[in-house]
């Protein structure tokens, strides 16, 4: 009995042995921010589809690898949870810094609101291209750095942000509305087609062309034009590396 008892166990070890390990994200040491920036819609009613999307996207991303700790969210609604913080720059430039001086391998950075070409809306405030470079710039540096900006005429965020180490994802090119934004609407465009690819996509080299397609057919489908073109940067020192750096949720 001994003998066969001593066999179960040694071949339960070798069994154990012999299952994969379950390797580390590679985004688990990224520091991220997640801001819904006006509480809305185009009509000025009230409308949570930036709330919806802040909430749902910080789900998602944690889910693909980023440490649910290093997760932090913005919302200039007045009736937020106790975890997310007030959506005014100070705010954020105060927790990414905080964040990416614990996290300090890469920094994920996404802002959904309304736009404009001269910004986008942050409250009752406007944050100038400008002023998120030098939010981006002062907390990430030359590491390694996604950010992704979900309003109108978002493009004209592309050349301040664009970087050799950074990806910059852009709901719109700078001369075109993006869709989705009435009090109906659960989730913007944009915001629908990155909940839907990321599940999907295995890095963020095979999600920034997925998002695009996905905006290009919705709003093909229903008719809204002209299209609105999500604009895609990644920086030439990012590119190799990018498709290595893959989801904990990919396929």
């Amino acid at each position: 009995m001994r003998t066969l008892t001593a066999l179960v166990i040694f071949a339960t070890l070798l069994l154990a042995a012999a299952q994969p390990v379950r390797a580390a994200s590679p985004f688990a040491d990224w520091a991220a921010v997640i801001v819904a920036g006006d509480d809305h819609a185009h009509s000025g009613a009230h409308s949570e589809v930036f709330d919806n999307a802040r909430r749902d996207l910080a789900t998602a991303f944690a889910k693909a690898g980023f440490t649910p700790t290093n997760i932090s969210q913005f919302s200039v609604e007045t009736g937020r949870p106790a975890s997310v913080l007030g959506a005014d720059p100070q705010s954020i430039i105060g927790q990414l810094g905080r964040a990416a001086e614990s996290a300090k391998d890469g920094c994920l950075i996404y802002f959904t609101s309304h736009g404009s070409p001269d910004g986008l809306v942050l409250g009752d405030r406007m944050l100038t291209p400008a002023g998120m470079a030098a939010i981006v710039d002062d907390a990430c540096g030359e590491r390694r750095a996604v950010i992704v900006v979900a309003a109108c005429f978002s493009g004209v965020f592309v050349p301040p942000l664009a970087g050799r180490n950074r990806m910059v994802l852009t709901a719109a090119r700078p001369d075109r509305a993006s869709f989705g934004c009435g009090e109906e609407d659960r989730y913007t465009f944009f915001d629908t087609c990155m909940l839907q690819q990321l599940p999907l996509a295995r890095s963020f080299a095979v999600l920034g062309p997925a998002v695009q397609t996905c905006v290009a057919k919705r709003e093909q489908n229903l008719g809204a034009a002209p299209p609105s073109e999500p604009q895609l940067w990644i920086g030439p020192a990012l590119g190799p590396d990018l498709p290595l750096l893959a989801f904990s949720a990919s396929p």
